[in-house]
């Protein structure tokens, strides 16, 4: 067993759209990105959708353009890609792994195999979609993959699907299972909001249950722009890498979706450390190159939260109204502000799940606080600026 290991985390990988065939360009990723993934031990990303034979299909016809813009399914050729920077670990568990049915997350699991990858957080079945990697190394070191419900679709017994973020007797089961056998938990969830700034409070409060469980470590993928780190004692959260290899329309009609980071984690028997990496997409050129770290990549901890997150929130809001504009044009163009908040206080809201997910009845409010001012208390001066300049100045 080695003494130390060092694991590298990824953000959304998505082989279509404006990335669609570029894993076939050999200088797809810089130098100096290539050199700091191949610089590790395990390589973990998120394969964001099924790599399974996108011929038409005729279920397709029926959509609408903004739901075909949301569906996203990958070339296997791209496996050639995955192959190059060496990911042996791919998370499966995202809310468009199902995107082309049970036959498409079979295939993935399949193609992982035959490139000698393991796959984390979803399966043909509850047992396999809950099953955590374990690595033999420092102490020994067990990843377990979770996602947020709806979009990630739950797992059942003889169901296909993902590991979901709420079930946590389950959760905590796996949990207490890894530490019986290894030093280290490493949870990886598809999870949080998208778009925003800082997780927001039952997000926050959902990764904060996995250290209670038990879990020393939360990394984060899905909201497909960089977000805060939280330090703990020893432990940590990471809120969102962002974006790896991901670029679609719906995304550049928001701030920061060019931006991400790789994530670093050495691990001993004794303590782990980080490092981290900034990327940008060119999308002049669809290459991934190296970057300054996002200036909201900060350890921001309770007492600042308390203070930023009303204007975390108020900025989430500004952006899911660009969102609405974006997606329904005839019906949010010209929007009042009663307009979109009828939208965020329906109850049967799309995606919304109470407490849990795009739940507007609990961040419109938390928005509104905002007004009070605290967040101008706050010591993180490189944050708010990072926060203040994606909302509109009156």
């Amino acid at each position: 067993m080695n003494g130390q290991c060092k694991i590298t985390f990824t953000g959304d990988i998505g082989f279509d759209k404006y990335m669609e065939g570029r894993w076939k360009d050999e200088d797809l990723v810089s130098k100096e990105l290539m050199d700091y993934l191949l610089d590790t031990d395990h390589l973990v990303v998120n394969v964001e959708g099924p790599l399974y034979d996108p011929t038409f299909d005729p279920a397709n016809e029926n959509l609408s353009a903004v739901a075909l813009a949301l569906k996203h399914s990958m070339n296997p050729e791209a496996v050639s890609f995955l192959r190059r920077i060496d990911a042996d670990i791919w998370n499966i568990c995202n809310n468009h792994i199902m995107d082309a049915g049970p036959e498409g997350i079979d295939a993935t699991i399949r193609v992982a195999k035959d490139n000698d990858a393991a796959v984390l957080g979803a399966g043909m079945n509850i047992d396999e979609a809950s099953a955590p990697v374990i690595i033999e190394e420092a102490g020994g070191i067990g990843l377990i993959g979770v996602g947020y419900q709806r979009a990630c679709r739950k797992a059942e017994d003889a169901k296909a699907g993902c590991f979901s973020w709420s079930d946590l007797d389950l959760i905590a089961k796996r949990i207490a299972e890894v530490k019986r056998r290894c030093r280290w938990c490493v949870i990886v969830a598809h999870a949080g909001e998208e778009f925003t700034a800082l997780p927001s409070p039952y997000t926050r409060e959902r990764f904060h249950k996995y250290l209670e469980m038990g879990a020393d470590i939360v990394v984060t993928h899905h909201p497909h722009v960089p977000m805060n780190y939280e330090k703990m004692g020893d432990k940590l959260i990471f809120y969102s890498l962002g974006n790896f290899i991901f670029d679609t329309d719906y995304q550049r009609s928001q701030f920061n979706t060019e931006k991400g980071i790789i994530l670093k984690l050495t691990f001993t028997e004794d303590k782990v450390d980080f490092d981290a990496k900034g990327l940008m997409t060119d999308r002049e050129n669809e290459r991934v190159v190296e970057a300054p770290l996002p200036d909201i990549f900060a350890d921001v901890r309770e007492d600042e939260y308390n203070r930023l997150a009303p204007l975390s929130a108020k900025m989430f809001i500004e952006n899911t109204k660009r969102q609405l504009r974006y997606m329904k044009p005839e019906e949010y163009t010209d929007a009042t502000e009663e307009d979109f908040v009828r939208n965020f206080y329906e109850p049967l809201r799309s995606g919304r799940v109470p407490g849990e997910t795009l739940d507007f009845q609990i961040i419109y409010p938390l928005s509104l606080k905002a007004e009070e001012g605290a967040w101008k208390e706050s010591k993180l001066e490189v944050v708010k600026r990072y926060i203040l300049e994606q909302i509109p100045k009156p």
